[in-house]
């Protein structure tokens, strides 16, 4: 089964603030076509989808595409994770980090 399916991927604006209010914990994945340490992180986002299916949700934001989005948070590099609980950023991971940082954060917010 392809793990593909799990991630939402290149969402809007308006979509990320419906998802904001809808999923009690939101993984934001900032990352652009261009930038090869995203690649790296996007087997772990796809793992992470996978591991908490049901519990978490995880998106992908293309920065090219959603500039606002991308200064609203403040972030100034990619790859950078933002993950949110009930609507509030509560982690923010710049840069390539291993997979347990990602589950680690997570996991607490369960």
């Amino acid at each position: 089964m392809s793990t593909e399916a799990h991630i939402v991927a290149d969402i809007q604006e308006s979509e990320f603030n419906t998802l904001l209010t809808q999923e009690k914990i939101l993984v934001v994945d900032f990352t652009a076509t261009w930038c090869g340490p995203c690649r790296l992180i996007s087997p772990l986002m796809e793992q992470l989808a996978e591991e908490y299916q049901g519990r978490a949700k995880v998106v992908k934001v293309d920065v090219d595409n959603n500039k606002p989005l991308f200064k609203q948070y403040g972030l100034r590099s990619i790859p950078a994770v933002l993950i949110f609980k009930d609507g509030d950023l509560v982690e923010k991971i710049v840069g390539v980090s291993p997979y347990e940082e990602f589950s680690g954060a997570v996991e607490k917010l369960l």
